[in-house]
């Protein structure tokens, strides 16, 4: 090689010697193939390995299965190794396999190892900032005369429906707070007279509302506030589900189940129409389907398959054993059940393929019933659920196991959502709590006074909506921000990236003082370790 080199540490020492075995044994071989391929080496651009000479596509391909930590030990080895280690290839997969700029080409940037870098270390501002609950955290304007009914979000956009049937949308990644309101076209002889909205879905290109007189609205996001399709349904619609990946929406209404998917012209039209046994309770959309739309819909103590092409099929069906919770994914469904009768077993869920259509998994034994799980958004071979037990659990599919549980909340657990080191859970009394459940400890926690029915949040960015029980809207006199926490809803987008804030603190901060929330902050500077970059 022109020089040798033995590195010093175990770890470099053993991936030395395995280049160095892996090379001796290729110059050793006696194939016409090698032989011919590295007599075509010799005549390109050689990159001398150990006693061999190889061309530098093939180091290339060898080096593409190491990651960040082997190639800075290798750019060490010598001048060739490290031209070798700052390839332009190797760190452009190396951003797409570690999730940076995933719509990016291999073009967009000079200097792939330094574009990794700053996303690292934006990564590591991120996770420093939600563990110190350092950013903004705004209350998103409410209607003063209705009370809030549903909310849903989809990167970043929130979407609301109130008792007055308006229809709001806000784009939290702008921090432009001036929400336009989505025009409905019902004919109303007096004002206040719409309907109630009972369901309301976001994805990135379209917003569907479902009212209690069985209307259905939609919208796109990319042409106007006025809807471009609308549909009837004879009854209420007892359930609503939107695709997170395309235009197709699934409806329940008495015992129908309506799928919607657009046809050549973009227009949408009835695409599937199940019949089903009970009133549905719960309806997902499962993600990732190639050709058909398939949806997940449980009616009591059924669990029904439904597919496009296909006939409602029921999955899953104990009797007197109702469905609690839903949540899927794209090749499975996860739900809690109740278990009742002489013979109690415990309340589980079930975690089912969809492709195999059989229980692969049955997880928990607890005496309360399953609010909430969490399949699509945990981790590979990990799931989240939350009980009216007051905890929140992790689950290990690989071994139907529990790997965490945690006492969260006193009135129990409306809604959770995790990722790779995070918890975020809502409860019935109206708080939100963050978690490392790498270290079983809460990071900080705020409170408002309905429970909250939704969370969603990413890397920079967290959305959490309280919404009453009842939807009663009280004496317009006492319409001020304290009686509009308390009985009428809240949502709040906080934001923790702290180049998009108007000003930085290391404490909590509310764009108005008299708008901030009761909560505390645990100061985590002693109690967790810095994460490596």
């Amino acid at each position: 090689m022109g020089h040798e080199y033995l590195p010093e540490s175990g770890e470099s020492r053993g991936l030395f010697f395995f280049f160095f075995i892996l090379f001796r044994r290729l110059a050793q071989s006696r194939s016409p193939e090698t032989q011919s391929w590295l007599r075509v080496g010799n005549e390109m651009d050689d990159v001398p390995f150990f006693d061999i000479q190889l061309p530098y596509e093939l180091a290339i391909n060898i080096f593409q299965y190491l990651n960040r930590r082997e190639l800075g030990r290798c750019a060490q080895v010598s001048k060739t190794w490290k031209v070798i280690a700052e390839d332009e290839v190797l760190w452009y997969r190396l951003c797409q396999q570690e999730g940076h700029l995933p719509e990016s080409s291999i073009s967009d940037y000079s200097c792939w190892k330094l574009v990794f870098q700053e996303c690292r270390a934006k990564e590591h501002m991120l996770r420093t900032n939600w563990k110190n609950r350092k950013g903004a955290v705004s209350e998103l304007e409410h209607i003063p005369d209705a009370v809030l009914c549903d909310v849903h979000s989809h990167d970043g956009v929130v979407i609301a429906g109130y008792t007055s049937g308006d229809v709001r949308v806000w784009d939290t990644r702008t921090w432009d707070y001036t929400a336009p309101f989505l025009e409905s076209e019902f004919e109303e002889d007096e004002p206040g007279m719409q309907p109630y909205v009972s369901f309301v879905r976001i994805n990135s290109s379209l917003a569907v509302a479902a009212y209690e007189d069985g209307f259905l609205n939609i919208w796109n996001l990319r042409t106007g506030k006025y809807p471009i399709h609308r549909f009837e349904h004879d009854a209420r619609i007892q359930a609503l589900a939107l695709s997170q990946e395309d235009a197709t929406i699934a409806t329940a209404s008495a015992f129908d189940v309506v799928m919607l998917c657009p046809n050549e012209e973009g227009n949408l039209q009835i695409a599937a129409e199940f019949e089903v046994q009970k009133l549905v309770d719960y309806l997902e959309i499962v993600p990732d389907t190639e050709r058909y739309p398939v949806a997940v819909a449980t009616a009591g103590d059924l669990v029904y398959l439904l597919k496009a092409e296909d006939s409602a099929r029921t999955l899953h069906y104990v009797y007197g054993q109702p469905v609690t919770c839903l949540d899927v994914s794209a090749n499975q469904a996860a739900f809690g059940v109740k278990s009742l009768g002489w013979v109690y077993e415990g309340n589980k869920i079930l975690v089912y393929s969809l492709e195999a259509e059989r229980c692969v998994s049955k997880l928990g034994n607890a005496l309360g019933d399953f609010s909430c799980v969490n399949l699509r958004d945990s981790p590979p071979s990990l799931m989240v659920s939350g009980n009216m037990d007051r905890r929140v659990r992790i689950h290990d599919l690989r071994t139907d196991s529990i790997a965490l549980s945690i006492s969260a909340h006193q009135l129990g657990v409306s809604a959770v959502q995790m990722d790779d080191w995070k918890i975020v859970s809502g409860g019935e009394e109206g708080l939100v709590s963050v978690w490392d459940y790498r270290m079983s400890q809460k990071l900080w926690e705020v409170h408002s006074r309905p429970p909250v029915r939704h969370i969603s949040f990413n890397s920079h960015s967290l959305i959490t909506a309280h919404v009453p029980y009842e939807r009663v809207v009280r004496n317009a006199d006492l319409d001020n921000f304290a009686s509009h926490r308390r009985h009428r809803g809240l949502i709040q987008a906080y934001a923790f990236a702290v180049d998009q804030l108007a000003f930085q603190s290391t404490v909590p901060v509310c764009r108005s003082a008299c708008d901030a929330m009761p909560g505390y902050n645990y100061d985590l500077a002693l109690a967790f370790p810095p994460d490596s970059i």
